[in-house]
């Protein structure tokens, strides 16, 4: 399906842009979802999506299979399922680019909101992890969280990555902030203020719509 929608002249664009070692098709990332929903029409089973995603991930060719396969994680039977865990690690250390773990980052919410004691243990440990890729996942774990972020874990996973050099991370740490700081700018300014090693990216970031 994804070779059928493919447009060969948009590949080279797509894998230049996302730095890809992996080459493209030539599908966009909406289209790559609907496709993917398409597929999986009428299955319910958990156990079949997760038997379809993986080999996918493992087996890509290109780099849309990848999205695809992220893309039968977010399927309802599969939200916030706690054993998927090992699968979204496993996308993150393998997929070890911004657009695999920003994608990771929206399960991770969900599995917040299914599992919030559990999955707080687990994203405590990965904001420590030797992958800074893993550690990302971490920090952007809530966004879009609103009123349902975990003060003490966003700390937890903010405070011992602000020393990290990485581009990644920072903005990771920055983008965090943004976003809670429409649902509490109090709490972010403190925060800001509370912590001067922030680096300017992270300091600017999380700051930018608070005048």
């Amino acid at each position: 399906m994804l070779r059928e929608a493919a447009d060969p002249a948009l590949a080279p664009g797509q894998q230049a842009y996302m730095k890809s070692a992996l080459p493209f098709l030539g599908v966009r990332v909406p289209e790559v979802r609907r496709l993917a929903r398409e597929a999986a029409w009428g299955i319910s089973d958990a156990d079949e999506l997760r038997a379809a995603a993986l080999p996918l991930w493992r087996e890509a060719s290109h780099r849309e299979e990848r999205y695809a396969a992220q893309a039968l994680t977010a399927l309802r039977p599969l939200r916030g399922r706690l054993d998927l865990l090992d699968v979204h690690e496993e996308m993150i250390r393998t997929g070890a680019w911004w657009d695999h773990v920003d994608e990771v980052a929206h399960r991770l919410a969900d599995l917040l909101d299914a599992h919030p004691a559990e999955l707080a243990v687990e994203l405590r440990v990965w904001a420590n992890d030797e992958d800074f890729w893993i550690r990302r996942a971490a920090i952007i774990a809530q966004l879009g969280r609103r009123d349902r972020v975990d003060r003490a874990l966003l700390v937890d996973a903010i405070e011992p990555n602000i020393a990290d050099p990485e581009f990644f991370v920072r903005k990771a740490i920055g983008w965090a902030l943004r976003d809670f700081a429409r649902t509490d700018p109090d709490w972010v300014r403190a925060f800001v203020d509370a912590h001067p090693g922030l680096s300017p990216l992270s300091r600017r970031e999380a700051l930018k719509h608070l005048g």
